[in-house]
């Protein structure tokens, strides 16, 4: 199983980031899928989550500002972030955990820099 992220970077205050996650295709449409990040210092924390019929989740701080999909034809989740601010910094990982056998996979991790 694969997990690959990317799309992180630096961007300003205000500005729009999307990441991505391929996804291995033998796992992807049995999937709960999620981001999570961790800036400095402290935990991670969840973000967002996508089931696997299709049902999603925010953390209350990315509501309305943050917005996750999954696409079943490229394997990929992705996780559009407007509106971004500054206490957004943080590496953002992607998260998979396999519904029938509860087996769970992380990303690598990619940087989000949100400068003021």
């Amino acid at each position: 199983v694969q997990l690959q992220a990317s799309g992180g970077g630096l961007v300003q205050a205000g500005g729009s980031l999307r990441l991505s996650c391929v996804v291995s295709r033998s796992i992807f449409s049995d999937s709960d899928m999620g981001w999570y990040r961790q800036a400095p210092g402290k935990q991670r924390e969840l973000v967002a989550t996508i089931l696997s019929d299709g049902s999603t989740n925010y953390a209350d701080s990315v509501k309305g500002r943050f917005t996750i999909s999954g696409d079943n034809a490229k394997n990929t989740v992705y996780l559009q972030m407007n509106s971004l601010k500054p206490e957004d910094t943080a590496v953002y990982y992607c998260h998979v955990v396999v519904v029938f056998t509860r087996r769970a996979y992380w990303g690598q991790g990619t940087l989000v820099t949100v400068s003021s």
